[in-house]
């Protein structure tokens, strides 16, 4: 079974739809990228499915919980980086960690060493004990990298990741992203970057007007006449049919 499933989602506000009747299915090892214009839907798909908020209709299952009827459950077992997230302004990066494992039940030695891991990798080791409102936006962003992964989740929810990130950072966490979901994890990236869509994603999904349009595997031959940029401008102008495999990935 998949490790996140979808079926029907369907999202509004007020006269807008923001998710139209989405299906998706994602399984372990797959590091899935989702694409779109703005107010496509991205975003109000991922929080629907870390049971930030309430679907209209459809079914939606993550980890085998019920992110509507079990969402703090859901969130317990997941990582979650938000597009724009921030850790609170009057803590270190050492003390929000300690403050994520406290409310994640991680045992205080394991947070210790996982936060010397994660500042190490991202190079924040001298910011450890740095008042995250004296810190660069780019470093706050390391500690909301490393607050996703601390507690070593089989699936992880990512909105923008690279944002203000230097290159070479940039490079790291790719490496990183493309490692974790090797090791039988799932990981789901909503971005606009279509060139790093492209450069580490094994699946893409291209939604437009809240629903998916495109659903393919990077390196399955589909479509090898476009790029990944010109099918995105095909399918989210309109001018071409739905592009969706025959049977629903399982």
């Amino acid at each position: 079974m998949s490790v996140v499933d979808v079926s029907g989602l369907q999202k509004s506000y007020g006269s807008v739809r923001a998710v139209d009747g989405l299906d998706l299915a994602i399984d372990r090892g797959e590091l899935f990228g989702f694409l779109g214009p703005n107010g496509a839907g991205k975003t109000s798909t991922i929080r629907i499915l870390t049971g930030q908020i309430e679907p209209d209709a459809g079914e939606v299952s993550v980890l085998d919980t019920d992110p509507v009827t079990e969402p703090i459950e859901t969130r317990r077992r997941v990582g979650i980086l938000p597009e724009e997230g921030s850790p609170p302004s009057f803590l270190t990066p050492r003390e929000y960690l300690q403050f994520v494992g406290e409310i994640r039940a991680l045992d205080a030695d394991y947070v210790a060493d996982q936060t010397a891991v994660w500042a190490d990798r991202l190079g924040i080791e001298t910011k450890l004990d740095t008042l995250h409102t004296d810190l660069s936006r780019g470093q706050q962003q390391k500690v909301m990298i490393a607050q996703a992964f601390i507690h070593d989740p089989e699936v992880v929810f990512i909105d923008e990741p690279l944002a203000n990130l230097d290159p070479l950072v940039q490079e790291q966490v790719k490496a990183f992203l493309v490692e974790y979901a090797a090791a039988d994890n799932a990981v789901f990236i909503s971005t606009h970057d279509i060139d790093v869509a492209e450069e580490i994603c094994t699946r893409v999904g291209i939604v437009a007007d809240g629903e998916l349009v495109t659903d393919r595997s990077i390196d399955d031959g589909t479509d090898t006449e476009l790029s990944l940029l010109d099918l995105f401008i095909e399918r989210v102008s309109g001018e071409h049919t739905r592009d969706m495999p025959a049977e629903a990935p399982t």
